[in-house]
């Protein structure tokens, strides 16, 4: 107040609520700007993609507050919104001349200048929105900079106000899918069978898409079968994939795996079973938290990284892959605002699965990065840390890691993940269980085949291993011009030397370990690994 004070006398704030009041149904970001305009904020910064949808906002908004809406683009100049002409200030396409046609308004006004960054590096115009104001602290005049990226100078740091527009919620896809059904039905163009649930996970699925691009994938789901139906999520969710690509920090993995193609792990999928529905609006409202995510630990080629995928798909949710190498870079700062542009694209497409493979490759030497990196490694680590603690989005994060000795031990505390899962080779039967799946994904009758005897021929074999046993049996039954048969399996096996063989005493430490820190995978407890053999042949 003292500041306004030095610039000259001012008009109060408009303490008086405005004649219609804003619904509390309306988002928190609605009622927050309909605050700042009563209390006669001169310039705020709206974040947001979204044209349209903040341009019915703002309507209704200057229709509650009985003002004048007037909107600026270098295309189309300065008008009044409505068909109603703007007297002097109509036209005035040049920025400047804009500033100071706005200056000369004598009505109450909300004034919206669409896409007006590019124009912030120019001291003319940082220097004309100073002074303007300035000068809308004497009017009732409120003047919205709206663009899909903040730039503010440092001049204009202390004049502007900056709103993040939040994307749609639940309840506006909800509507905006109730309103596209309740069309196509009126016109006979589609056929539309959706019970309350359904039309529920089709929104849901929906979420972290502009109202745009979610009216776009409703359209496409209805185009590709004349129909809207629960089975078109799988649409809905491709529509959020081109949203990933965009970003060129994360990879977006089909969810093609099922849990009927992870042998073993009962523990580990009875718990994430339990959790499947968790993030639904009857889980809100029962007082669930929506998980957070798994730390899974354990021995390379033992379904870490299919459990990631089995987990997305199972859930229904998109399965993007962070990679931390392409989030280091060798621009200084660069590195930290590469994590927080992928966080960022991560909640933007919520709920989803975000898996990082291997992350002690990327965080190792976290503690001493300063004698070797600057502290960028320490920072991006610390940045992920606080984010994995604070997370609010329903961020399913999924995290593998192979080496425990290279994990910093903070990574480890309560909070940052729900549970820590240790991944051990596979038991006998569990193994046997591999064989099943790998040999019917290959076309052919597991019972055709001896499970049991290769199951107890392959010990200390992963998973991975188990798989190229088979992919090789294959491979030497078509060189024959054969069926596949079991000595073709058995000799693969008698083949293969798995790599526990090598690694007897990393596993043996490993083990060791995750006695006491982490929850069994698996039901079954792993035989001893076998010790080094110099040949396989009997």
């Amino acid at each position: 107040m003292l500041g306004r004070m030095a610039t000259g006398p001012t008009v109060p704030p408009d303490l008086a609520p405005p004649a219609a009041p804003i619904p509390p149904e309306q988002p928190r970001f609605v009622q927050e700007l309909d605050t700042l305009v009563r209390a006669r904020y001169p310039l705020i910064s709206l974040v947001s993609w979204e044209e349209q949808r903040l341009d019915t906002i703002l309507d209704d908004l200057a229709k509650r507050h009985g003002k004048a809406l007037l909107s600026w683009s270098v295309t189309k100049g300065l008008r009044r919104v409505g068909g109603v002409r703007g007297g002097g200030a109509e036209g005035s396409r040049e920025p400047m001349e804009a500033l100071a046609a706005i200056e000369k308004l004598t009505e109450p006004s909300l004034v919206v200048l669409k896409d007006f960054h590019p124009y912030l590096n120019d001291p003319a115009v940082i220097r004309g929105l100073r002074e303007l104001a300035h000068s809308l602290k004497t009017t009732y005049t409120t003047v919205i900079l709206l663009s899909p990226v903040l730039q503010i100078p440092v001049e204009l740091e202390k004049e502007m106000t900056v709103l993040d527009v939040p994307l749609p919620t639940h309840d506006e896809l909800y509507g905006l899918l109730k309103e596209i059904a309740e069309v196509v039905v009126r016109g006979k163009r589609a056929s539309v069978s959706l019970r309350r649930e359904d039309a529920d996970a089709i929104a849901k699925a929906a979420q972290g898409l502009t109202l745009s691009e979610a009216e776009n994938a409703f359209a496409k789901a209805i185009a590709s079968d004349s129909r809207l139906a629960k089975e078109d999520i799988g649409l809905i969710l491709d529509e959020k994939r081109q949203v990933i690509r965009k970003s060129g920090l994360l990879e977006y993995y089909p969810t093609e795996e099922q849990f009927a193609n992870v042998g073993g792990l009962e523990n580990l999928k009875t718990w994430l079973s339990r959790r499947g529905n968790a993030f639904s609006e009857p889980a809100r409202r029962f007082g669930l938290p929506e998980p957070k995510g798994l730390l899974l630990l354990g021995v390379q080629g033992c379904g870490k990284s299919l459990t990631a995928k089995a987990i997305a798909s199972s859930w229904k949710m998109p399965l993007l892959r962070l990679d931390m190498g392409r989030i280091f870079s060798g621009l200084v700062g660069s590195s930290e605002e590469n994590l927080r542009r992928a966080i960022r694209v991560a909640e933007s497409v919520a709920p989803a699965v975000l898996w990082t493979d291997e992350i002690e490759k990327g965080l190792s030497g976290a503690g001493s990065s300063g004698f070797s990196d600057g502290g960028v490694t320490a920072r991006v680590f610390g940045a992920m840390l606080t984010w994995l603690q604070e997370k609010t989005a329903p961020v399913f994060v999924v995290a593998t890691a192979n080496r425990i000795d290279m994990l910093p031990p903070e990574l480890l505390r309560k909070g940052r993940f729900d549970e820590i899962f240790f991944i051990d080779l596979p038991a006998r039967p569990e193994r046997e269980e591999i064989f099943r799946i790998h040999v019917a994904r290959r076309g052919r009758k597991p019972e055709s085949y001896d499970l049991g005897a290769l199951a107890a021929a392959a010990e200390g074999f992963s998973g991975a291993e188990i798989e190229q046993v088979v992919v090789a049996a294959l491979y030497d039954a078509f060189a024959e011009g054969k069926e596949l048969e079991q000595r073709h399996l058995d000799r693969a096996v008698a083949e293969t030397f798995p790599l526990a063989t090598t690694m007897r005493e990393e596993i043996q430490k490993l083990r060791e370990w995750a006695k006491t820190r982490t929850r069994p995978a698996s039901t079954v407890p792993a035989e001893e690994v076998p010790r080094p053999i110099t040949s396989r042949f009997g």
